[in-house]
């Protein structure tokens, strides 16, 4: 499978890659610079039997998109699937955030994904791939303070809903998933601190942070699969049950299991 996949050098763009990579892949990693983290999920990409070819770009550019779909598909000879994983916050209240960062937001995590899709349409179409994009929990229901975080993730998950209506009679499939709390490295800073590693813990469901390899990277993997050829237009929430929890913190509320 050729697959494209943006935000690949760190994360659960780096926990896809692995999940991807076999000896019947060809991978074009991107990311928004060269770093040893790229040089690295590359190399272990290709132990596991991959060819593996990495790009890098600003999404925040209007002609990255282009540019790194075009160069993985005369790589490969085509894409089967692109998952546009790479996304930015800029925390702050909507009335204190800076319009500059309003707009990089949504270029990097709505723009992007739109022209990266647009650029890849035709080679998702001649093999009738799959696109994934990662959209967050918090496009679901709103996370104050995260800035325009939470309206360009809603923006993106509606951008994959009307993808997959028009992109249907083309073959290709669309969806999203949305993550919950997951440990990367962007927020081990976080986790790493006990008690509120634990105060998190508390309020999922599962009464677990997710793993990217564990609980993210194999759901993308099934939806760029054959096996989920009848599935599109989706957003897929993996959050341990926290979003649908909201009734359980009610006081007063009957126990489980009372009659």
């Amino acid at each position: 499978m050729r697959v494209l996949i943006t935000g690949a050098s760190r994360g659960l763009g780096r926990a896809m890659a692995k999940r991807l990579a076999n000896e019947h892949a060809q991978l074009a990693l991107c990311a928004s610079a060269p770093s040893p983290e790229l040089d690295s999920i590359m190399a272990e990409c290709t132990a596991r039997g991959a060819t593996v070819s990495t790009f890098t770009g600003d999404l925040s550019q209007s002609d990255v998109p282009q540019r790194l779909v075009d160069a993985a598909a005369e790589r490969f000879g085509g894409l089967d699937g692109v998952v546009s994983n790479a996304g930015i916050v800029a925390p702050g209240t909507l009335c204190a955030i800076e319009e500059e960062a309003w707009e990089r937001t949504f270029a990097v995590n709505v723009r992007g994904p739109w022209k990266l899709a647009r650029a890849a349409h035709p080679h998702l179409m001649a093999s009738a791939g799959a696109m994934v994009a990662v959209a967050s929990m918090s496009g679901v229901e709103p996370y104050p303070g995260t800035g325009a975080y939470s309206p360009s993730k809603a923006a993106l998950i509606m951008m994959v809903r009307v993808l997959a209506q028009e992109w249907a009679a083309d073959g290709i499939r669309v969806n999203a998933v949305s993550p919950g709390l997951f440990r990367t490295a962007m927020t081990e800073p976080i986790y790493a601190d006990a008690e509120k590693k634990a105060a998190r813990e508390a309020i999922i469901p599962l009464h677990r942070i997710g793993d990217p390899e564990r609980d993210c990277a194999g759901l993308v993997e099934f939806l760029l699969s054959p096996d989920a050829s009848y599935l599109t237009g989706q957003n897929i929430v993996v959050d341990g049950g926290l979003l649908g929890s909201i009734q359980t913190h009610i006081a007063g509320r009957p126990k489980s299991g009372a009659r």
